[in-house]
């Protein structure tokens, strides 16, 4: 089947199209100018790419499916084509489902925050072990080369087979407005935590709840939903589930309980008792009760796919987490610096905890650049203020093309930058006019070269460039 992905340069289509090849089809793509990475990763793949879009030649190709991105929207040449001609399209979370899931048994991890870390977890628990998953992958995985790849064919369409997906409650395409996670048809599901984001799609958190409701729903009656024990928004999704409910958290209550936490440095060790009994002590090369609680459901929902807590364990050791997640990507002037996805005040405060047991005792200083559609406007502007306790400097990049809203709906950094101070830390915000200029980061360069002593850690959180930060501190190791 020739496959052509309108907006392939995205880093999931760029990674479903490259499942795509594994599995024999001709794979064609268009979307803007694309660099390294993901330019790479469809080279490699051997996938024609065009840097524009054009109904011309989209008539030419004549694929025999179309595969729209999320970010395509109406106007677009190549769309407005395949809605005049009637050619047969989907979108990537449809495509998955039919094509990669299929009939095999589906373990989707879904949550406002971790959903990169479970899944890398989940599918690096059921590969070690030998069962040699597919998976979806949002980000790019330790563990692995790609971050998608399908079921094998002698396992594909059968219930051995089994995939692992992240879950993502953004909406599916500019056609479908349903989130992406209800496609993939989870047979065991997983609930991380459920908070407000993504506030230009989700007008209130009851919406967002709504939407995992959705997905539960589908869920088969011999399948199971994994819940945050401790998580009250992701108590009220799972409520009334069609299949069993299992809690996973330090809730005495919970099916998985999480007991006896050791925090040492990079390491992190915990018990997990399941229905009051003892089911094993784990480690994980990870810092942060986050990612025992990530690891924990992805040991709970392999477990129902079959794997024992000797091979969970044996596979913890060596996983490696997602890149920017607690990544080290440079020394700068005797400084690690650390680059995380953190986007979100309750993703921050836990970002920095893990910091603080990685490296105890040293001062850190927080780069934040205000960048999704949530943290960019003032639905956070609270809780941005108490977030980085533990910070000892805090640099507060300018808002994201903030022209978008109106002024008394954007952050206000400024605001920000006062309470900050009232609470004892050391913080700066760049003026908001510098939004437009790539070059921000040497800004925040000549903060922190005033401020760093050797030993201090630098942790830059952003899904974004940070006005060229990060170049700049690598370049200068």
């Amino acid at each position: 089947m020739h496959i052509h992905f309108i907006g392939v340069g995205g880093t999931a289509m760029g990674s479903v199209a490259f499942a795509c090849t594994m599995q024999g089809h001709t794979v064609t793509g268009s979307d803007g100018p694309l660099y390294p990475p993901m330019s790479t990763v469809l080279d490699t793949a051997g996938i024609t790419r065009y840097e524009d879009y054009s109904a011309e030649r989209l008539r030419a190709l004549n694929p025999d499916l179309i595969v729209v991105g999320n970010a395509i929207s109406r106007g677009n040449p190549e769309l407005e084509c395949v809605l005049t001609e009637r050619l047969s399209m989907t979108s990537m979370a449809e495509f998955v489902g039919k094509y990669l899931i299929s009939r095999n048994t589906s373990i989707v991890c879904t949550g406002t925050h971790g959903k990169t870390t479970t899944s890398s977890m989940a599918a690096w628990l059921l590969a070690h072990a030998g069962r040699e998953p597919g998976f979806l992958i949002g980000g790019v995985p330790g563990n692995f080369d790609v971050g998608c790849r399908p079921v094998p064919e002698h396992l594909h369409d059968s219930h051995a087979g089994v995939f692992v997906s992240e879950g993502d409650e953004y909406d599916t395409a500019f056609f479908d407005k349903r989130s992406k996670f209800v496609h993939y048809r989870p047979t065991i599901a997983i609930v991380n935590n459920i908070e407000f984001d993504h506030a230009d799609i989700f007008g209130s958190l009851e919406d967002i709840i709504r939407s995992f409701t959705h997905m539960i729903r589908v869920i088969p009656q011999n399948g199971v939903v994994l819940v945050n024990a401790d998580d009250a928004n992701a108590q009220i999704a799972a409520a009334h589930a069609p299949c069993p409910v299992e809690s996973v958290g330090t809730h005495p209550d919970a099916t998985w309980r999480l007991m006896d936490i050791d925090e040492d440095g990079i390491n992190t060790h915990w018990t997990l008792l399941r229905n009051g009994v003892a089911y094993g002590r784990f480690q994980l090369p990870m810092p942060g009760e986050h990612n025992i609680r990530n690891a924990s459901m992805a040991i709970a929902a392999t477990a129902h796919a079959g794997l024992t807590a000797v091979e969970q364990q044996a596979a913890l050791i060596d996983f490696r987490a997602p890149k920017r997640r607690l990544e080290e990507i440079a020394q700068w002037n005797a400084c690690p610096v650390i680059d995380d996805f953190a986007h979100h005040p309750t993703a921050i405060a836990k970002t920095i905890q893990a910091l603080n047991q990685r490296f105890p005792g040293a001062r850190l200083h927080v780069v934040f650049e205000p960048r999704s559609n949530t943290t960019t406007r003032n639905f956070f502007q609270d809780e941005l203020a108490t977030c980085f306790a533990g910070a000892a400097t805090v640099c507060i990049g300018p808002i994201n093309r903030p022209e978008r809203y109106r002024e008394d709906e954007r952050l206000d950094t400024h605001k920000l930058l006062r309470d900050l101070s009232n609470l004892g830390i050391d913080a700066h915000a760049l003026d908001p006019s510098r939004a437009s200029d790539r070059t921000w980061g040497a800004d925040i360069v000549a903060i922190l070269a005033e401020r760093i002593s050797a030993g201090d850690v630098i942790a830059v959180l952003s899904n974004g460039d940070v006005g060229g930060l990060r170049a700049m501190l690598s370049s200068q190791s």
